[in-house]
């Protein structure tokens, strides 16, 4: 590790409500002299970013990525060998589906001094925010997080449907709007019950906050219906029947 290099900062942002963001975080994104950052945090927090940072776009797009994950790896690398303070800022948690990890990997690789900086995942506080807990003594004493968008390169899906039908805890897809079809039809396909309970959650914790709530054999068709988009996750399993009894919750409303 080179005393020249400066630091960097593998920041989570949470799911979205900025008043769910650790004050480890805020402190550091405050002093940062870099924040490169991805779109996941939303408005109200990249709008935080002080205007003396030098601010970076690297945030993924359906279709339209603004940075490869290879250049942002560079580009973290890049900053930090110019003696800066870097914050790479991330929507959850940098470790929860969040490539943090690969990023961690490549800063050790180039002798980078770096620190984790954890996020509340939206895989548990968009759920909450929705009046849905993930677990609950009388409907699920498991919980899987899972990814809706795999590696694309990789010749084999990591995903055991077959186990995946069977687990009777409940099942939490991050960034799985777009394949939530193919999700759907492999549970059914592999003998989970099309009555089981799902929710779709755009935007969880946000003022903006949707939820549609459908079973897996009609949630493909409501979610075609209301125009279910990105970002957002899903939740099968008897929790979500505990979402009209708990109540949503959004910020800045009380």
């Amino acid at each position: 590790m080179t005393d020249n290099y400066g630091k960097v900062y593998l920041v989570g942002s949470g799911p979205g409500d900025p008043e769910l963001l650790t004050l480890k975080a805020r402190r550091l994104i405050d002093s940062a002299d870099v924040v490169i950052y991805d779109q996941l945090p939303g408005e109200a927090i990249l709008s935080s970013i002080p205007q003396k940072a030098e601010k970076i776009d690297a945030g993924k797009y359906a279709g339209d990525h603004t940075l490869s994950q290879d250049r942002i790896n560079e580009l973290i690398v890049e900053k930090a060998k110019e003696g800066k303070m870097i914050v790479r800022l991330k929507g959850g948690d940098p470790y929860v589906f969040g490539r943090g990890g690969e990023e961690g990997q490549e800063l050790v690789k180039a002798g980078i001094g770096f620190e984790i900086v954890p996020g509340i995942t939206s895989a548990i506080s968009a759920p909450a925010y929705a009046g849905i807990p993930v677990t609950h003594r009388d409907h699920a004493s498991m919980v899987t997080f899972i990814t809706g968008h795999e590696d694309p390169t990789k010749e084999e899906s990591g995903l055991d449907w077959e186990t995946l039908a069977k687990f009777p805890g409940t099942i939490v897809i991050l960034m799985g709007v777009k394949m939530l079809e193919r999700n759907v039809n492999e549970l059914m396909r592999h003998g989970k019950d099309p009555s089981t309970p799902i929710a779709l959650i755009e935007r969880g914790t946000r003022p903006d906050q949707r939820v549609t709530v459908g079973t897996l054999e009609n949630i493909v068709a409501l979610k075609k219906e209301r125009k279910v988009k990105t970002p957002a996750i899903t939740i099968i399993g008897d929790v979500v029947k505990l979402h009209d009894e708990l109540g949503e919750q959004f910020p800045g409303r009380s």
